[in-house]
């Protein structure tokens, strides 16, 4: 007798599931990827970041922090006078930018379909 499979059993293991919680909960917020993706273009100081992405300097150090204790980027002070701070993406980081990407292509892909007058 053939076993039926449901179609709502999760094809993924507990592992998995876990995974992609932690990569939501790490990537969650409304400027988490934007700085993300910036930062893939080249490492920025502090201000540049804050001018490109139009965000208020509080909220990018909050945000910047996270990704910091993440490992997502790295900070590194120069020793200038006043002092100045830029913000790169780290190794660890740089794995995610398939994702995001992918992320990228999907929604470009659904907002067509959205838009679409099937």
């Amino acid at each position: 007798m053939a076993k039926k499979t449901n179609i709502y059993q999760s094809t993924y293991s507990a592992k998995t599931r876990r995974g992609i919680k932690d990569l939501t909960e790490i990537i969650s917020g409304k400027w988490k990827l934007p700085i993300l993706i910036t930062l893939f273009e080249k490492p920025y100081k502090f201000k540049e970041l804050s001018r490109k992405l139009h965000i208020s300097p509080r909220m990018l150090t909050r945000e910047l922090q996270d990704l910091e204790m993440n490992k997502l980027i790295s900070r590194t002070v120069h020793d200038t006078k006043p002092a100045t701070v830029e913000y790169a993406v780290t190794k660890t980081g740089l794995t995610l930018k398939k994702v995001i990407l992918e992320m990228g292509s999907w929604g470009v892909s659904y907002r067509k379909k959205m838009s679409s007058k099937d």
